[in-house]
Order: structure tokens, then sequence, then C-alpha cells
């Protein structure tokens, strides 16, 4: 029996059991649409974190002060015996030395120490309290990967002068702030010469001045102290032994070891690969539990299978009596079986990319916190429809089998 004339027997038996037909491929049609709206936020989840922590620049290596070292011990019953687990940090300032060890080490471009800290700002009459970083003019704007919306970045040898972030531009204070416009900091008068374009970080609501200025008004802040450093490699490729070979020379200039280590060198890269594990595993997760549904539309698809070998026994001891073979009977049933998971996944994937369109307008109008993406990769579609089809050609292996073995006497003599 040609392929073709198959086919026609298989649709013809999935278009003659209607309402039986549709409700197994209900249960299909849930589960790939699920599948495809929870992956494609997973697949967005993962975009944002490289539009935000990717923006940092994949070349950027960060030394803070401060390090994290869990304690493990055994708490007995009643609270007696050693301590439980705990989490410490010891801390210590860095300095303008570390900063010296730091460009000593061949393939750094720039070297940016960093000062911050909270300053209360005045603009017509109103009173904010703003968060101010000073920064090494010169690598600062080789260093930062937010773009500026208009203006200019801070040049060396600027005084008096700021850039700010976009939500502090448009929102903190009744009048918006605008270019060359005077702001008052600490009682100090500051002119505006930048605003940068909107990050969906801290950024957006931060000040940028020159570091000896941000000295000059932020408490608490030394002549030699630094709050962090900030270095951009030469080459990408090298981050990780970059930040390995910093590390190593802060512990021998610090005169610290592993356990009284009191900084922490990371880099932008390690982060992003830290957090696209997570959100990787975690959509991992929820596709596996929407897969719960297709396991219940492949029972459906067996069912229905079973349903229509016992309904076209008949038919079947006919084809065999007029000389079709095993193979064929076998071949019309699985076709029916792939039909049902085909027509399933193809409404299933329309569902799944109609719901991930809502789903960005539907999360960000319940509450704040950015916006909310999701991609449906072309890859995706050919999966979900390719799992629909496998899973309704095995649910239907059984039943095709069965169907292909029935002898043709006892098949016709079937009531």
């Amino acid at each position: 029996m040609k392929f073709q004339k198959s086919f026609k027997l298989a649709l013809n038996i999935l278009l003659h059991s209607k309402l039986r037909s549709w409700l197994t491929i209900i249960g299909i049609v849930i589960g790939v649409a699920a599948i495809v709206a929870i992956v494609s936020i997973g697949k967005g989840a993962q975009l944002n974190v490289q539009e935000r922590l990717g923006g940092l620049g994949a070349d950027l290596i960060t030394v803070s002060p401060g390090f994290q070292r869990a304690s493990g011990g055994f708490r007995g019953f009643g609270g007696g015996g050693g301590g439980s687990d705990a989490v410490k940090t010891t801390a210590k300032n860095l300095t303008n030395m570390d900063i010296q060890v730091i460009k000593s080490i061949e393939g750094l471009s720039f070297v940016n120490g960093i000062v911050s800290g909270k300053a209360d700002v005045s603009y017509l009459a109103e009173t904010a309290s703003i968060s101010v970083q000073g920064v090494d003019t010169l690598a600062w704007r080789n260093i930062v990967t937010t773009d500026i919306d208009s203006g200019r970045y801070l040049n060396p040898g600027d005084t008096n002068v700021i850039v700010i972030g976009s939500r502090l531009a448009k929102s903190t204070f009744k009048q918006q702030l605008v270019l060359n416009r005077d702001i008052t900091i600490e009682g100090k008068l500051f002119k505006i010469v930048g605003i940068l374009k909107e990050a969906g970080g801290g950024d957006d609501n931060r000040i940028v001045m020159p570091i000896e200025q941000a000295r000059g008004i932020l408490e608490n802040v030394g002549r030699e102290k630094v709050d962090s450093v900030t270095i951009k490699v030469s080459d990408a490729n090298f981050v990780d032994d970059k930040t390995a070979e910093i590390d190593s020379r802060l512990t021998m200039s610090r005169h610290v070891t592993n356990k009284t280590k009191d900084f922490s060198v990371t880099s932008s890269k390690a982060t992003l690969e830290r957090i696209e594990g997570v959100t990787q595993t975690f959509t991992i997760f929820l596709g596996a539990i929407a897969a719960v549904s297709l396991l219940v539309g492949a029972v459906g698809i067996a069912n229905t299978m079973f349903t229509s070998v016992l309904e076209k026994t008949k038919e079947i001891g006919i084809m065999k009596a007029i000389g079709a073979r095993n193979a064929d009977i076998m071949t019309i049933f699985l076709l029916n079986s792939a039909l049902v998971g085909f027509v399933g996944g193809v409404l299933g994937i329309l569902l799944g990319s109609l719901i991930s369109s809502f789903l960005p307008k539907l999360l960000t109008s319940l509450g704040p916190g950015g916006s909310v993406k999701t991609v449906v990769p072309m890859s995706l579609l050919v999966e979900a429809l390719s799992l629909s089809i496998g899973i309704g050609m095995i649910s239907g292996a059984i039943p095709a089998y069965r169907a292909s073995k029935l002898k043709p006497v006892d098949a016709l003599r079937y009531e």
C-alpha cells in the first residue's frame, strides 16, 4: 500500500472520531502550550540577565572589600555540640596602594578607583538624599558601559561638574534636571554636563563626579581609601587569568591568606554565567513540570488508539482479506496517532506563543521591577512540534502493533 493511501486512511480515522480525537488533542495542546510559555519566560529571563549584567562588560573585573567564607560545624540535639553553619564576612577598606599593585599587572587597560556614599542634594527648594560616586575621570569614561543620553562624560581636569542617571534627571525632583543646570550637593554648586541613558539599575539614580571632589563632600571617606576598584582587561579572553592574578597579587601585598582574606575579586563574566545557570536550571525544572501534562496527553492518545482499533476491527479484517500487509495496517494507525500529535502540537504552539506575547504586559502590570521579556526561538517551536508528534507515535505504537497482528478471520467475526 502506498504511503499516500495510508495517510488518507489515517486522516479519515481522525476525522470520523471527532469528539474523542479532539478531547485527546486538547491534552497535547495544554502540554505543548505550557512548555512553550514557560521556556519562553526562561529564555526571556536569560536575555534580560545578559542585557543587564552583560552591559557591565565581559572584560570588566571588580575588586571589593570583604570576603565571605562558610564556617561549618555540627549542632547536636537541643543546641549542644558545635556551632551551626554560618557565613562570616570580614571587611577592610581598599586603598590607593592596592590600586598601584593592580596597575602593575600587565594586560590591563584601565583601573578605576571608586568612592561612594550618600549626600544631600538640593534643587529649587527641594532636597533629597542621593547616591554619589567619585571616579577616576580618565578611567571611568573608558570603562562605563552606559551610553550618554545627552551631554558628555567626565573629562580629566573637570571640576564642579557631574554626570547623572536618567531616573534622577526625570523623576527625583518635581522639575526635571537638564544639561548645564546647577544643583547643590552638600552646600557646593555643581553643573550637570551629562545625563546617562536608562540602564535599569542603581546607576539610574546616581551622581558621578571626579573622585577628589567626592572625597571633599562625602563623610568617612579618607584621602587614601577607596570603596571598590573596577578594572578593564585588554583582552576579554583573559578575564579569568587576570582575575586570578589580581587576587594573587593583592593577597601578597595585603599580607593575608585564604583564611584571613579581606577582599573579593569577581568578574562580570563569572557573575553572568552563574545567574544564567540558575535561570536555565529553573526553566528546565518548570518545563519538566509542564511536561507532565504531555504524559497525560500521551495516555489519552493511547486510549483513543486502542478504541479506534476496536472500532475498526472489521475494516482491518477486510483490508487484510484483500491483501493489506501487517506493515500497512501498522503504518495507518501510526500515522493516525502522529496526526493527533501534530494537530495538538501546532495548536499548542499557537496557544503558547499567544500566552508568551501577553505575559510581559500582564507581569509588568502586576507590580514594579522593570520590564519582563519572553523569547520564543524557532528552535523551541521545532522541538515542541517534534516532541508532540513523537509522543503521538510512541503512544500509538502498541495499539498499531496489535491492529497489525489481527488475523483476518477473527477480525471479520468481531462484533
